[in-house]
């Protein structure tokens, strides 16, 4: 592997593993969410009420699929920085 291969392994290793810490950091969910919810106090009477909140959870959904992107970018771009050397006839 030569210098810039290297250079789109490591950028690409790295991409992956901060989308995980991402993940793991906002909840580790499986499935995106796009709304809690979320259980609120009425101070009038007292009583209990659930109320959905409006908020963006990342799941592994999307985590993996931005990955698997991150992957195939890295792919594409070692084969592109491959040597490529001439032979003579």
């Amino acid at each position: 592997m030569n210098r810039k291969q290297k250079i789109a392994l490591l950028t690409g290793l790295i991409i992956v593993a901060a989308a995980l810490l991402f993940w793991l950091t906002s909840g580790a969910e499986i499935f995106t969410k796009t709304a809690m919810l979320v259980e609120k106090q009425d101070e009038l009477f007292g009583t209990a009420y659930k109320e959905w909140k409006n908020t963006f959870i990342p799941g592994l959904d999307i985590t993996a699929a931005f990955a698997v992107l991150s992957i195939f970018t890295s792919s594409v771009l070692i084969y592109l920085f491959k040597n490529k050397r001439k032979e003579s006839v």
